[in-house]
């Protein structure tokens, strides 16, 4: 048995995203994400800036794993495939996670927007997230699903949304199922397609999901280095 099946119930904070604008320090899924003075966007091997995809206040995660400080971020490429490298799920060229243990409040958005530099894809609404948008967190749970048994609509969609921690959710099969990934057992963020009064907030693909999972060893040393990214779609 893998052992990211092996607990039936595993906490979780669920997210909801709102429409409220968010500030660069606060959790959010789209828009600019906070930078510090000497730094700069995280930009792929071939030179094209990276786009936010959603960052996370660790304070607000009330999960043993995870840090109790600073800012988690998730970066893609804005491309056809949204960063994602289908042979390599784990080669952070094209996505990027960083982690800032301390936040510097004297930073603006202004000064952030001066840094982006437009890439090849701005021009492209290839980006899953539409707009920018605040979240808010409830601690919860969730069990373990077996996916290949008959399931109520319900019981389907038990680990859907977007969440941090607890059991993930795909549209097509877990990645992880190959041995070599079996390693990457906690599930760092996941992000679903969401739509609110008729318009997409987000969209992976046809009605998709997203993924991020990390060690959670290397979780609980801050080592943000390692991680496999997943998108699926029906």
């Amino acid at each position: 048995m893998n052992t990211y099946k092996n607990d039936n119930v595993k906490p979780c904070m669920k997210i909801k995203l709102t429409n409220t604008k968010p500030e660069i320090f606060e959790s959010k899924v789209g828009g600019l994400g906070y930078i510090p003075h000497n730094g700069n966007f995280p930009v792929a091997e071939d030179g094209n800036q990276l786009r936010l995809l959603a960052q996370i206040d660790c304070r607000k995660i009330q999960l043993d794993e995870f840090p109790k400080t600073g800012l988690l971020q998730f970066w893609i490429l804005n491309d056809e495939i949204s960063g994602l490298d289908f042979d390599n799920p784990t080669n952070q060229n094209t996505f990027r996670i960083i982690y800032y243990p301390e936040i510097d409040k004297t930073v603006t958005e202004e000064e952030i927007f001066e840094k982006f530099v437009k890439n090849e894809y701005d021009e492209e609404e290839y980006m899953p997230v539409f707009g920018e948008y605040s979240m808010d967190f409830d601690k919860s749970e969730n069990r373990y699903i077996d996916y290949c048994s008959d399931l109520s609509e319900e019981e389907w969609n038990e680990n859907s949304g977007h969440k941090v921690g607890g059991y993930p959710y795909f549209t097509q099969t877990d990645p992880r199922n190959d041995e070599k990934l079996e390693k990457y057992d906690f599930l760092l963020f996941q992000l679903d397609t969401d739509g609110y009064n008729g318009e997409d907030r987000v969209m992976w693909g046809d009605s998709g999901i997203g993924n991020f999972f990390i060690n959670s060893k290397k979780l609980k040393n801050l080592d943000f280095s390692d991680v496999l990214y997943n998108w699926d779609c029906c």
